[in-house]
């Protein structure tokens, strides 16, 4: 079950205030997140464990774990020590909006970690409000969107999908045909892609979408190569990729004669997809393994030695691991995990984390970030072929863009 258009998002947020009702509390009951008086705070970490996002989402949880014992190991919180509490979302969004409120009025955490599909996102955004409790959210999305007690540490539009845009065009790819999951994140961002591509010349080929977990893109992949695109701009997520992928290799379609740029599939995405079907072709993250400096070489072995030397580091998970860091730092400088608290806190503070200086805005609570644009290598790296050159102040409603005027 997932929302299939932005006209669906009536009965995500129907079923996230259900879930509210079905666990009890809501506006002015008792039970938020609270300066705990044990040794231990406790913290939710929430994501999909189970079904199609599982391949996206379990790497991040455990980032999140890594952030959440490196906090223990110097000291924990305001010197109490951190006790995670991790539910499964399922890939569905129903269930992370029970889920969400399960942890904050059961277990009474003081923040919870978690979410990846905006669909999920979409479905918690109403369980956090009503409680007053704060989620980092740490997935690249649509943008058009903030939320008092959402902080977004991964990007947003104008420091991803932007960016991707500008270099299509620079390189000289003027024709593009959208594909994309059929839920939230992608029709929204396909928007801001047509306007965008409507004020610069661009013209769309195609635009093309299918359910969450779809395999078989047969039709799909001939449609592309009909309309004889210079680029697709792939908003696919979850393990529909990898069947996409391996049927467009399967008609001939090369990185040189048809490059995809995507916004959803990094390091951990390409081992399941199989780097012999998707390298050379485009993507775009704030953050790569192979980002130079000794913070993220420290934090690629730490990685490493906790999971396995076979493990890969990407940008969603690096985003959750920083959104742990983000929040202890802002409950060290409130000296409370009370979220009021933390949220007035939060706003400027900056941390040198793997991807480089990351600030919290404390205006529309996202990130000013870097924004990278990466080859997939050969042997399953991602290789940076361009960047910002600085972080990028968060405009998620992309109000300094004249051609965006209307879409929020």
């Amino acid at each position: 079950m997932h929302g299939k258009s932005l006209l669906g998002l009536g009965s995500l947020a129907t079923a996230a205030l259900l879930a509210l009702t079905a666990c009890g509390g809501g506006p002015g009951t008792d039970g938020g997140a609270a300066s705990p008086a044990g040794n231990t705070v406790k913290v939710g970490v929430l994501h999909s464990l189970s079904g199609t996002m599982a391949i996206s989402e379990v790497t991040v949880k455990n980032a999140e774990l890594m952030a959440i014992d490196e906090v223990n190991a110097a000291g924990g919180v305001l010197g109490k020590q951190l006790e995670p509490v991790v539910e499964d979302g399922a890939s569905d969004w129903p269930t992370f909006a029970e889920k969400a409120q399960k942890l904050i009025r059961r277990d009474k955490v003081a923040a919870v970690f978690g979410g990846w599909t905006s669909a999920s996102r979409k479905a918690m955004l109403p369980v956090f409000e009503r409680n007053k409790a704060l989620l980092w959210y740490p997935v690249q999305y649509e943008g058009l969107e903030s939320s008092p007690y959402i902080y977004y540490t991964g990007a947003t539009t104008n420091q991803q999908i932007v960016p991707a845009l500008d270099y299509l065009k620079q390189q000289g790819k003027k024709d593009l045909f959208l594909v994309g999951s059929d839920y939230v994140f992608p029709r929204t961002a396909n928007k801001v892609i047509k306007a965008y591509a409507a004020a610069n010349g661009m013209t769309i080929a195609g635009e093309e979408y299918t359910p969450l977990g779809s395999t078989e893109y047969g039709t799909l992949v001939n449609k592309i190569m009909q309309a004889k695109p210079d680029a697709v701009f792939n908003t696919l997520n979850g393990d529909s990729n990898v069947a996409f992928f391996k049927q467009l290799k399967s008609v001939g379609a090369t990185a040189s004669s048809l490059p995809v740029m995507s916004v959803s599939i990094a390091e951990e995405e390409v081992k399941g997809i199989g780097v012999d079907n998707i390298a050379g072709h485009l993507v775009a993250w704030n953050y790569y393994m192979t980002t130079p400096g000794k913070t993220n070489e420290a934090f690629v072995k730490a990685f490493k030695a906790k999971y396995g030397a076979d493990k890969v580091t990407s940008d969603p998970m690096e985003a959750g691991y920083n959104a742990v860091k983000l929040w202890a730092a802002a409950v060290e400088k409130a000296g409370t995990t009370e979220p009021e608290a933390v949220k007035k806190a939060a706003g400027g503070i900056s941390l040198e984390l793997p991807e480089g200086k990351v600030t919290i805005d404390g205006g529309n609570h996202h990130m000013h970030k870097t924004a990278r644009i990466g080859v997939v290598q050969p042997d399953g790296t991602i290789k940076e072929s361009w960047n910002s050159g600085k972080p990028i102040a968060p405009d998620p409603y992309l109000k300094s863009y004249p051609w965006a005027a209307g879409l929020s």
